[in-house]
């Protein structure tokens, strides 16, 4: 037997090496740590805008606008820490002068002055894809990591830890691997982050990884420290591939996603699958505690939901959380095309609640576009609500609009919209993305831009009753407090 004393010791000597070989790798490719990891100051709150996809229409775009809180499959982008009572948060930013330069930022608000400082330019990511876009977490002792994610395998993807806890001037980049047999390699691309964090289980993350078979295979992973991370897991590869949303429970962690039918290509998603563990991720099952082998391969198999390939409808992700019991619920917009405008309408939000012995359907309400997107908030058994662009906005049928709340008293079988948050906006309203662990103060946070040409880019928050604050786009000052803002204009 070798002793404790031996195996931490190879432990550390292999660590060291593994971290030897990251450096000499991000040497080679010319983005050693003192040109990625910048660790600088910007003047004020701008966000990226960004396009996919001309159309060729009155539209422009499949979709476009003010994305600096974008995508869906990112997560999160916003943390509350009751130790300091601030709420951290990350999204992908802009220069002043180039809205379509990717800068990836971090900053916070604090909720006893009621301020937030200059945002910490973190790095350049070196393209205008708000694919990139960086997501947020918050280890036990308070250290902030942001993983800066990447669109496909072209360009690299790196994680940043803090320097100090609960501070945000100064990170420093993690040499990170993974098992990979009996040896480690680095974790230098991944795509579609969504990090989790738990003191029972460390970092549990899922990610998309292209080309791993599928064109877009979904896999998860974890880690103790950030550092070390296990195996990439696979989780689906079914024909061109996936999207999927993640969350975690009290003592789960799921995923629910979609698939590519084989030879229609990427714009088309459909079908609705749900899988889950109750190990850290040693295991999944489906929804009714049926153990799974993974990863699953064929478009019917025991993880799917509902059979939206057979009803022609397209279905698209937006948010997954666990009731009181522990039971997943889905939020999900349906249509019936990918291209923008009235032809694939109506777009259905939909949630579906597992009752523990049934699948429940209840429709929110509608809006014009695929790509609104909005999150759910439960406050109490009694109290959903969502808060997402769901109101006609001044780019109509291009992603976003005006952001409105909404609650159900009846977990999901009826909503009422019970504010519009924001009127009379000249930029559409985008990706309102849920703080975690929310204070009342700071819930959501999301971006503007135009829906049909490029325009700068402003962010905003709001608190639980739907008032909305602007984060400063120009600080004089060391702190500032955001503008409160009424009917699309800055409240006097």
């Amino acid at each position: 037997m070798i002793p404790q004393s031996v195996h931490k010791s190879l432990e550390t000597l292999a660590l060291v090496v593994a971290s030897i070989a990251i450096g000499g790798l991000l040497c080679d490719r010319g983005v050693a740590e003192d040109v990625v990891t910048l660790n600088q100051k910007a003047d004020g709150y701008r966000g990226i805008w960004y396009m996919n996809q001309p159309s060729g229409d009155e539209y422009v775009y499949k979709y476009s606008g003010g994305l600096g809180t974008y995508c869906a499959k990112h997560r999160p982008f916003a943390i509350y820490c009751p130790q300091v009572n601030k709420t951290f948060f990350c999204y992908g930013g802009a220069t002043k002068d180039d809205s379509r330069k990717l800068l990836h930022m971090v900053s916070y608000f604090d909720h006893d002055t009621k301020t937030v400082p200059k945002p910490t330019i973190l790095l350049d990511k070196k393209t205008n894809d708000a694919h990139d876009n960086p997501v947020i977490s918050v280890d036990d002792e308070g250290y902030i990591w942001i993983f800066s994610t990447s669109h496909g395998r072209a360009r690299p993807s790196y994680i940043h830890r803090s320097e100090r806890p609960y501070d945000i001037d100064s990170f420093k980049l993690i040499s990170a691997t993974r098992l990979d047999g009996d040896s480690r390699k680095p974790i230098d691309n991944f795509s579609y982050l969504q990090a989790w964090h738990s003191p029972q289980n460390g970092f549990q993350v899922f990610f998309t990884r292209y080309g791993y078979p599928a064109q877009r295979t979904i896999c998860f992973m974890s880690s103790d420290d950030g550092i070390q991370w296990s195996a990439w897991q696979r989780i689906a590869a079914i024909e061109q591939g996936h999207y999927q949303i993640s969350g975690i429970g009290k003592s789960k962690i799921g995923s629910f996603f979609n698939f590519h039918p084989k030879g229609k290509g990427l714009n088309w998603r459909t079908n609705l699958y749900y899988v889950e563990s109750v190990d850290g991720g040693d295991s999944w099952q489906t929804v009714d505690g049926k153990p799974l082998s993974l990863p699953l391969t064929t478009a019917a198999n025991p993880a799917l939901i509902r059979d939206y390939q057979s009803e022609g409808l397209n279905v698209y992700l937006k948010d997954l959380r666990y009731d009181q019991h522990d039971r997943p619920v889905l939020l999900y917009i349906t249509s019936k095309g990918y291209q923008s405008g009235p032809k694939n309408d109506p777009r259905t939000w939909t949630t579906a609640r597992w009752t523990g012995e049934q699948w429940e359907y209840g429709t929110v309400t509608t809006s014009d576009n695929n790509y609104d997107f909005g999150e759910l908030w439960m406050n109490a058994p009694d109290d959903w609500r969502i808060i997402g662009p769901t109101e006609t906005g001044p780019q109509p049928y291009n992603p976003g609009g005006e952001i409105a709340m909404w609650q159900s008293r009846d977990q999901g079988a009826t909503w009422k919209q019970l504010r519009q948050m924001t009127a009379g906006s000249s930029k559409n309203h985008t990706y309102v993305r849920r703080a975690l662990n929310a204070h009342r103060d700071f819930v959501g946070i999301w971006a503007d831009g135009h829906g049909r040409q490029p325009s700068d880019s402003q962010l905003y928050f709001s608190d639980i009753d739907g008032n909305v604050f602007q984060l400063p786009t120009q600080m004089d000052g060391e702190t500032a407090a955001p503008l409160a803002i009424r009917n699309g204009q800055n409240a006097p």
